[in-house]
């Protein structure tokens, strides 16, 4: 495997468990972020959806499918920056920050895996 999938084969893993907690227990993610905890249904969507996405990282990862590679460096540096702007304008706490760095390290990490490979 290479080290690009590695990379995208561990986020796959942290969005499978991030999005799993989602489902499971929202309100422990989301004060663990500095988060309001949520009552209606649409953490638990989220947190499918989430869930979803770590089984397409980690299928990609196993297919070493560099296209799908490429995309989630740029997708993961935009996850960042709504980050960002959400906090910017009060819509959430810092805590939210958290979680768009961990995305924009793993970006990195790609990022860096991918043209390694190329040279």
């Amino acid at each position: 495997m290479s080290g690009a999938a590695k990379s995208i084969l561990v986020h796959g893993i942290y969005l499978g468990l991030l999005g799993a907690l989602l489902v499971i227990v929202p309100n422990f993610v989301l004060g663990t972020l500095g988060l309001p905890p949520a009552n209606d249904v649409w953490v638990h969507v989220t947190g499918a959806l989430t869930f979803l996405l770590g089984f397409y990282y980690i299928q990609s990862a196993r297919t070493e499918a560099v296209g799908f590679m490429r995309l989630t460096v740029q997708a993961r540096i935009m996850f960042m920056f709504f980050c960002i702007v959400f906090v910017i304008y009060g819509s959430v706490r810092p805590g939210l920050l958290i979680a768009g760095l961990l995305d924009l390290l793993g970006a990195i990490w790609t990022a860096l895996a991918l043209r390694s490979a190329r040279a």
